[in-house]
């Protein structure tokens, strides 16, 4: 397994998900919380798991059977990851949103789960993120598409549980609208260099 596929797909998988979303801010308020933490970030982290998985395999044999598709998806997926970059460098630059969490009773485990998984496979983005942009992109590294999805999922299992356990010490971090717009500053970056790569691959 290349390490180096193995981080491009973890720093892929980071800077996709390391954003202002419904899910992520659903995940950062039951840490906050303290309320079903353990099940809600296994739920996100596996379902993203599975939606890798399915957009590095079945993505793959759809472009054997249609060679077009290879690069068309990698120059839309080029293009959508530069509007992503200019979308955050403009919310870095002008956001001022801070994140708001509402402290009520609690919520049983059920309707906890339920919300966490509508919030993730009722989600065009995470569709797009997970399975048509990342399984695009794993296309590029021929017999090591499993390094890149190891590498992606483990970004999700990073990021999920360090989001949910560690969100009771950034409370008055992320109260704060600076914190959102260094944070959009970064995935600008990020997503803007995956996106020159792209095309300079092709």
């Amino acid at each position: 397994m290349s390490p180096s596929v193995y981080m491009t797909g973890l720093s892929m998988g980071l800077g996709l998900i390391v954003a202002i979303g419904a899910q992520n801010a659903f995940v950062l308020r039951q840490g906050l919380k303290r309320e079903h933490v353990l099940p809600v970030v296994l739920a996100c982290a596996l379902s993203d798991a599975l939606l890798i998985a399915l957009g590095v395999t079945s993505l793959a044999q759809v472009i054997a059977l249609m060679p077009w598709l290879e690069p068309a998806m990698r120059y839309g997926g080029a293009a959508f990851l530069l509007w992503y970059a200019l979308r955050s460098l403009r919310s870095a630059m002008t956001s001022t949103d801070a994140l708001k969490v509402d402290n009520g009773i609690g919520t049983p485990l059920k309707a906890t789960l339920a919300t966490c998984l509508a919030l993730t496979w009722l989600n065009p983005h995470v569709w797009l993120d997970t399975v048509a942009l990342l399984g695009s992109i794993a296309t590029q590294f021929s017999g090591e598409r499993l390094a890149f999805a190891l590498g992606a999922t483990s970004a999700s299992f990073l990021f999920f549980f360090g989001l949910g356990y560690g969100a009771r010490y950034l409370s008055p971090l992320f109260a704060q609208p600076l914190a959102w717009r260094i944070l959009d500053g970064l995935i600008a970056v990020v997503m803007g260099s995956i996106a020159a790569r792209l095309v300079l691959g092709g």
